[in-house]
């Protein structure tokens, strides 16, 4: 088949999901309102609590929510054929993805910009809270490390990346100080970025220079640091809004390339049911994550959009705009992959370094468009680092918010910034320079996704709750939770146990499997003492009970 009818698919999904659903849940549902003050606004601190232009906020959210995962997700799932991969990814996306993040970020500013942890603590119980934290923590501490090692793999392993990378993060400051300091209209600003962190793309590819991977790691580190510490306006927001000009061309590139090179899909559209990675159903859902659903967005939207939004109407361009932004980079890296490889042995031969295929396939669609091989695949490879670093450039931040909440009350150094930070930083280095967390990587999917059920769990209490329909999201709740607990009791009880004792792995690589099997198991009593809770509060809530808020809930700070 032509990749065009792809992009027929791709389209048709977006015009309908963004223009007709999304418009009516945010409209009929959610009933968003221009004259309802936002926490942005209501609550301005010049540190987590700025307003911002949706436009700037748009670019953050997208940066913010992409990482690696909607490339390197799709590609791996191209082993059970590409129809399966696009079917998740457009069903996904349209009933689930963009639901879950406009709704994380409603649920949010309809409650004063509160995380989530304060606002289970709301509509379920103090034990629901207290567990949701804990799990947040190792889900986000698991994402530090696995990104940073991506990110200083990649910066260490490409002598084009390192001069870019600096540039795009001295300029991130530059506009910073141009938008809220200097009050430069924001076109010029825009262009003198985007000119600068072109032209150092391009430098890179003359002048490049490669550093070792440990002094890479504590850049990353000390990156991660600043962006914790400093407010959102001075580095996170403008780094997002500058950097994601490249994604921005990534995108388009990506398409005009695929329309004008209209290869045909020469992987298998189906190969089996099972593969090494396990059954189609539920592992193809964990393995796809960004780029259809996944909980880390709900965290970015209500964590950190949610606190810089100027208007309600901003919601729906800002978070649902994103997803299908996200969904579409999606697409692309399963049409460069498909249209890459001239059969299945060729591609599996490949599919571990998922990330050197999107930047070959995508650099191959960026030449149709006049540019050279070499520039177009340091834009490609550019493309990759930036989305993964944003990631850094909030992971930080987050743990150290959960931090605060999960142990301020009890320790009070908890509530220190730089403390919490510094803590999230020395363990991350240690998992990633020990190797640990490729011990526990392994679950990185079923716990994302597990995010994702949790956020749209909260999301069905709030809408009962408020008296609204429900239904939009406890039926994607049902399946996200169902499908998540049993990939992670598949992975330990399938796949990590029988490993363990199958008599082919070393004592280190033992001890590893029984370790991630622990976690997965202790992943799903969690998830099902949530959702036991969960179910009391929905019954609460349907049968009209009064529920008074619990005694010291108040409005989170970072």
């Amino acid at each position: 088949m032509n990749s065009l009818w792809v992009l027929l698919f791709w389209l048709a999904v977006v015009v309908v999901g963004y223009w007709i659903y999304a418009r009516y849940v945010g409209k009929s549902v959610f009933e968003v309102n221009k004259d309802r003050a936002t926490p942005a606004k209501m609550y301005m601190d010049g540190v987590d609590f700025m307003p911002a232009n949706k436009n700037v906020l748009y670019g953050f959210q997208l940066n913010s929510i992409a990482g690696a995962a909607p490339i390197v997700g799709p590609i791996v799932a191209l082993q059970w054929g590409w129809v399966p991969a696009l079917l998740w990814l457009g069903l996904g996306v349209f009933f689930i993805g963009w639901l879950h993040d406009f709704s994380s970020a409603m649920i949010s500013v309809r409650n004063d910009g509160e995380t989530f942890g304060a606002i289970s603590y709301k509509l379920i119980s103090s034990r629901a809270r207290k567990i949701l934290l804990v799990f947040i923590y190792f889900y986000l501490l698991l994402i530090a490390a696995a990104f940073g090692h991506v990110v200083t793999s990649g910066v260490s392993g490409d002598a084009t990346l390192p001069l870019p990378m600096l540039v795009v993060i001295g300029v991130a400051f530059l506009v910073g100080q141009m938008i809220y300091k200097a009050r430069v209209n924001i076109i010029a600003t825009t262009i003198i970025a985007i000119a600068l962190i072109f032209f150092s793309i391009w430098l890179g590819t003359v002048w490049s220079f490669t550093f070792s991977y440990t002094t890479i790691l504590v850049c990353v580190l000390i990156f991660g640091y600043f962006s914790s510490i400093l407010p959102v306006w001075r580095f996170i927001q403008p780094y997002n809004y500058a950097s994601v000009y490249v994604v921005y061309f990534g995108i388009i590139a990506g398409v005009l390339g695929i329309i004008i090179g209209h290869k045909p899909m020469t992987l298998p559209a189906f190969t089996s049911w099972s593969i090494g990675m396990g059954p189609l159903w539920p592992i193809l859902f964990v393995t796809i994550a960004c780029g259809a659903v996944s909980g880390w967005h709900s965290l970015v939207s209500s964590t950190a959009t949610s606190r810089q939004l100027e208007n309600e109407l901003d919601v729906k361009p800002v978070t649902a705009g994103a997803m299908f932004a996200e969904f579409t980079i999606a697409i692309i890296a399963v049409i460069v992959c498909a249209t890459a490889f001239a059969d299945k042995a060729a591609y599996v031969a490949k599919v571990s370094n998922p990330a050197g295929i999107f930047v070959s396939g995508l650099g191959g669609a960026i030449t149709s468009l006049g540019l050279s091989m070499g520039y177009a695949q340091a834009l490609a490879g550019c493309m990759i680092i930036i989305l993964a670093l944003t990631v850094i450039n909030l992971v930080f931040r987050f743990m150290k918010v959960a931090t605060a909440e999960l142990l301020g009350d009890a320790i009070a150094i908890a509530k220190n910034p730089h403390v919490a930070t510094i803590v999230a930083l020395i363990l991350t280095f240690i998992l990633v320079k020990t190797g640990s967390w490729l011990y526990v990587w392994v679950l990185f999917g079923g716990a994302n996704q597990l995010m994702a059920s949790l956020a749209l769990l909260l999301v069905t209490l709030f809408l009962v709750k408020q008296s609204k329909n429900y239904k939009i999201a406890i039926y994607p709740m049902f399946f996200m939770y169902i499908t998540t607990v049993c990939a992670l009791f598949y992975t330990a009880f399938f796949k990590l146990i029988p490993g363990a004792f199958s008599g082919q792995l070393s004592g280190a690589k033992i001890f590893g499997n029984l370790l991630s099997a622990a976690f997965a198991i202790l992943l799903v009593i969690c998830a099902l003492i949530l959702a036991y809770d969960g179910w009391k509060a929905f019954r609460r809530y349907r049968t009209g009970e009064a529920v008074a808020p619990p005694a010291g809930a108040e409005r989170a700070t970072a």
